[in-house]
């Protein structure tokens, strides 16, 4: 079996790299060991060897994973394997093991996976360590690693290589353990609060329930188009109108838009409905449930996100949107039709549509002057009602709806509001949006008759909330791209130039 040097692999190209570990492959099955082993009872996990070692010093242990480093001598080598918990070193002598089983050893490959039987010691330099009594490779790698990174620099190979990412880069598996917690607090928290966690249709006749392009697909059997939900709002009010009063769902929502640092086509988001709640109800739910998940999760309230320390301790203040555009834009469009909202909005050096509406010209003026200065939690409230229509509109004004965004770090984290429960409201509003759809608004909500049909039995008045959970563990694990917190992000296709290592 041709010799290896793991340490001057990344001189060689990967074809001559792929060729040698090839030929040690054919040779181990020629000399009948298994490349890719069978089950192994592990005794410990690599980090719980280090953090017992005074109890654990001395005893026999059996542990595996992945070749790291190796440093090979004349009868004697180390090397660091890593396993799920963290990196440990091992040591193997031939005196301990037999000439036969140390030369095989000495060539593995770094990228190997081994199991180990051992005995847990400590060395003369201090590091805590096994010495290895026997061996076995549970999995040869044909290709290899990436040397401390350098093959791995560009960012988009990371993101398509997921794996190779997760081997190479504790920090990376570190963000995605976080996220698993993230979502864990957050259901303990509705769970604990008396919520009924559903599941509710992927797979949708109507592409309702937000404001968004669906994608669009085929069911053969029934010959008919389906879309991939935009949110599952729709359903979930159905069950409030079925006598369910609190209830979640942590899943998939799916848009056919843009791809930035902060969108993903596919993402995911949890939706909460409370009946006989409002606005102002899902306003505390959300701030208390950030706070309860950064305790959860992170140990407290205050975290840090790029120069900025965030607090996320409630309460939260509240800003009405036309009330947050006079402030940072110096343009007060309370009270004005749309043409002068267009004319002051033009007037600020935004590039406004000529038939524009009033509540388009409002979000145009906040994303531009309002958004970028919002670093510490608030909550942006009344929304226009032409772009909120599953919201109940304010009393006091009609034009406008009880609805809340809350902006984190320039970001909109959320989505909530009272419920409009008013079937025949309802349905005018759809019928309004069926009116911007027929005029080429892709995004416009659908008429969804059924739900009609639903709320004209009654739905108690309620509260809902929507909160974008990738958005969410970007914050907490202070991320500055959704890519960094969804394991395997939609990528373009690769081309073969693109493909050729």
């Amino acid at each position: 079996m041709a010799g290896e040097h793991n340490e001057h692999e990344h001189q060689l190209p990967l074809d001559e790299l792929m060729k040698i570990r090839r030929a040690k492959l054919d040779e181990l099955n020629e000399l009948g060991i298994n490349p890719y082993g069978e089950k192994f009872e592990r005794t410990h996990l690599a980090q719980e060897i280090i953090d017992n070692f005074d109890q654990l010093a001395e005893s026999e242990t059996k542990i595996a994973g992945r070749i790291m480093t190796m440093r090979t001598h004349g009868k004697a080598s180390f090397a660091h394997i890593a396993d799920v918990s963290g990196r440990i070193q091992i040591y193997i002598r031939i005196n301990q093991v037999g000439e036969e089983k140390y030369e095989l050893f000495k060539k593995l490959d770094i990228g190997d996976i081994i199991a180990i039987r051992g005995r847990i010691f400590r060395t003369k330099r201090g590091e805590i360590s096994v010495e290895v009594y026997d061996f076995a490779l549970m999995a040869k790698s044909l290709r290899p690693l990436p040397d401390k990174w350098h093959g791995l620099k560009d960012v988009e190979i990371r993101y398509r290589q997921r794996y190779l990412d997760l081997i190479v880069n504790p920090d990376v598996r570190k963000v995605f353990e976080t996220r698993s917690r993230i979502i864990q607090a957050m259901r303990d928290y509705l769970l604990e609060r008396g919520f009924l966690e559903v599941e509710t249709p992927m797979l949708n006749v109507i592409a309702g329930g937000a404001n968004a392009r669906p994608f669009i697909t085929h069911h053969n059997a029934l010959d008919m188009d389906l879309y991939l939900r935009i949110a599952p709002e729709l359903y979930l009010k159905r069950l409030l109108v079925g006598g369910f009063e609190k209830v979640f769902e942590i899943g998939k929502n799916f848009r056919n838009e843009g791809i930035s640092t902060k969108h993903n086509p596919e993402f995911t988001a949890v939706e909460i409905y409370q009946a006989y709640a409002d606005a102002e109800d899902m306003m505390k739910l959300t701030e208390d449930l950030f706070a309860y998940v950064a305790e959860k999760v992170l140990g407290t309230t205050e975290i840090q996100f790029g120069e900025h320390t965030i607090s996320l301790a409630p309460p939260w203040p509240r800003l009405p949107m036309l009330e947050a555009v006079k402030q940072y834009a110096g343009v007060d469009l309370t009270g004005v039709d749309a043409e002068e909202a267009r004319r002051l909005a033009r007037s600020k050096g935004l590039d406004i549509e000529p038939n524009a509406s009033y509540a388009n010209v409002l979000e145009e003026l906040f994303d531009e002057f309002v958004e970028p200065n919002l670093i510490q939690p608030v909550f942006i409230t009344d929304h226009p009602v032409e772009v909120s229509p599953l919201a109940k509109r304010r009393k006091d004004n009609p034009q406008l709806t009880e609805r809340f965004e809350p902006v984190i770090v320039t970001w909109e984290m959320a989505n909530g509001f009272s419920e409009l429960n008013d079937p025949i409201d309802q349905a005018q509003r759809f019928r309004d949006q069926a009116a911007q759809r027929e005029s080429g608004d892709e995004e416009a909500h659908m008429m969804d008759e059924d739900y009609v049909t639903a709320l004209e039995y009654g739905m108690p008045p309620a509260g809902g909330l929507g909160i974008g959970i990738d958005r969410m563990v970007m914050l907490f694990t202070n991320s500055q791209s959704i890519r960094d917190v969804i394991l395997f992000p939609h990528m373009r296709p690769r081309t073969k130039a693109d493909s050729q290592e």
